[in-house]
């Protein structure tokens, strides 16, 4: 019986297998490259929108890139169960969840007089029992100057202090507004809402929108907002010639007690928009007091237990989950490439966070909330 003739044996193509290979790296290469706008140097990335802030704001290493001047707080979140319909997240069960928050204003100088800019910053990290997470990030503005990270970029550039004055141009901020009209109702509100006296008496936004996932696996569009029990009163002219009357009457309050939010959820209507935070829902849209948020203890950021976090919004338990708001992503982003920069500046130097020091004590001058807003994006 004759043997069959056994199949040819493969051969091996060593300079094709190298060329394969080689394929493999320079589209790899390229796909980095390109991610990091090396090939498309005109093209929007997150580098470039956090070099834009450190130009604006100075570079202050170890800082923020944005909200550089903060304090840190902690306390709990004691959930009344109201929620838990909406979300299966545990942090609406019943019961307390401790919260690690940071108060800040816009900028990158952690030394700016805190009557500088209109706009104030609240950002909270939930810590369930389970371990999970809901970290979040605040202004005391219902809405947004801008709604995607292209219009962001743009009003960073039109809002660079001019050399000579050291404040926005107002003619460049004019023009961003004539071409960007969303921005608008933001500036109105500006003008109509003093910012408060103190941290304490501020409502404080989520801005953009996120969906709650209930038990059943059902979605609900919703923003959330805190409102104090301290009754609110406007920044007086003696705060605006003050470098940190904020944090000084932060922590007058707190020795007399805790302060207190009630955590607010408002449920969107079907036809209310999610992708774009210069626009507020209806008033009458359906509101939920989810509890009551507690702040018992204020700390320095230099050594606080905040300093380290990320107030990435987009760091969510189960329960929660991002929308499809362009700026979270952005957000998200942008936060990580400020804290990578930061924290690696704190491992080269360990003595960053020693203390600085006061700026000096005069007003910052007159300046127009219309025409040179700080947004308060977080980083």
């Amino acid at each position: 019986m004759t043997k069959p003739p056994s199949p040819p044996t493969a051969r091996i193509c060593v300079p094709c297998r190298l060329a394969a290979i080689g394929a493999v790296v320079v589209v790899l290469a390229g796909g980095f490259a390109y991610t990091a706008g090396w090939l498309t140097p005109k093209r929007l990335t997150t580098q470039r929108i956090v070099n834009t802030l450190e130009t604006n704001g100075g570079v202050h290493p170890g800082y923020r890139r944005n909200h550089a001047k903060g304090l840190c707080v902690e306390g709990y979140f004691d959930s009344n169960g109201n929620a838990a319909s909406l979300s299966k997240a545990a942090v609406f069960a019943p019961g307390r969840t401790p919260v690690l928050g940071r108060f800040a204003i816009p900028g990158g100088n952690p030394v700016a007089p805190d009557g500088s800019v209109p706009v104030r910053s609240f950002a909270l990290q939930f810590t369930q029992a389970d371990g999970q997470q809901w970290r979040t990030g605040m202004n005391n503005t219902p809405l947004f100057i801008v709604h995607t990270p292209q219009q962001f970029y743009q009003q960073l550039v039109a809002s660079k202090p001019d050399p000579a004055t050291g404040k926005p141009d107002p003619a460049k901020m004019k023009a961003f507004v004539a071409a960007n009209p969303e921005a608008r109702p933001f500036l109105a509100w500006l003008k109509a809402h003093p910012p408060s006296s103190g941290f304490d008496n501020s409502a404080y936004y989520s801005i953009n929108a996120f969906n709650f996932i209930d038990a059943s696996g059902n979605s609900h569009a919703v923003r959330w907002a805190v409102q104090p029990d301290t009754p609110y009163a406007p920044m007086n002219d003696a705060q605006k010639g003050t470098v940190d009357f904020l944090s000084a009457d932060l922590a007058q309050r707190l020795q007399a007690g805790p302060v207190k939010w009630h955590l607010l959820v408002t449920v969107a209507a079907p036809t209310d928009p999610t992708d774009d935070a210069t626009l507020q829902w209806p008033a009458e849209r359906q509101q939920i007091d989810a509890g009551t948020l507690v702040i018992e203890h204020a700390s320095s950021q230099e050594d606080g237990a905040c300093r380290d976090v990320n107030y990435d919004p987009t760091i969510l338990p189960d329960g929660i989950r991002p929308s499809n708001d362009p700026l979270l992503a952005a957000r998200s982003a942008a936060y990580a490439v400020s804290f990578n920069r930061r924290t690696r500046e704190e491992a080269l130097d360990p003595d960053l966070h020693r203390p600085k020091p006061a700026a000096p004590q005069t007003p910052p001058g007159p300046q127009s909330q219309q025409t040179s807003p700080q947004t308060g994006a977080r980083s």
